[in-house]
């Protein structure tokens, strides 16, 4: 076998076994065994908590919400007639669900054209980037996970517009989001990562 090819199928090799872990951590209802397992999401948090002033435990709740921690996380198919598959709900994507126009301001604006959603990196800074605009915008303060929350999902001028409000299932989740941001909080605060 030439060089040649020897070293095009060992580059092919690797490539295959180099993928993501994109699987979620074993317990998503215990902060410090999430970022015990996984202490790269605690630094990329982290990370974004000092450029953005987004708390740890927020971005953790949208993250939770959002993909349950999955780096891969896609919204699912749709069916016509419960057999053809006529596409996804949205072009949702990633740990914070970015969908694709709103990262590609980020990508111009932020993060650059090699950011990815599937890494936990610049998704929280995507998150923080996100939610400081949101504050700008729309004057809710970054801390505020229910109500950032409500402008990540429905968008800063539908949140202006008040189109969460006719949602309920939307206004549950949001507090349930909120109920999950002080319970990161609390369990980061116990296990000292806080």
């Amino acid at each position: 076998m030439s060089r040649h090819l020897r070293t095009i199928l060992i580059f092919l090799l690797l490539a295959s076994c180099s993928g993501g872990n994109y699987r979620a951590p074993k317990n998503l209802d215990d902060a410090c065994s999430i970022v015990r397992e996984r202490p790269e999401y605690l630094k990329a948090m982290k990370s974004t908590e000092r450029e953005w002033e987004v708390p740890v435990p927020v971005q953790m709740a949208v993250i939770y919400q959002e993909s349950k921690f999955i780096g891969n996380n896609r919204t699912p198919v749709q069916y016509a007639l419960g057999v053809i598959p006529m596409g996804r709900q949205s072009s949702a994507y990633g740990y914070a669900q970015a969908l694709d126009g709103t990262w590609d301001e980020y990508q111009r604006e932020e993060g650059g054209r090699f950011a990815e959603r599937d890494d936990i990196k610049d998704a929280t800074d995507f998150i923080g980037w996100y939610m400081s605009q949101t504050e700008e915008i729309t004057g809710v303060l970054r801390t505020d996970a229910r109500n950032q929350y409500l402008a990540y999902h429905e968008g800063r001028s539908g949140y202006l517009r008040g189109t969460h409000n006719s949602k309920t299932w939307l206004l549950r989740i949001a507090d349930e989001v909120e109920a999950r941001a002080v319970m990161y909080d609390q369990q980061l605060r116990l296990c000292g990562k806080r």
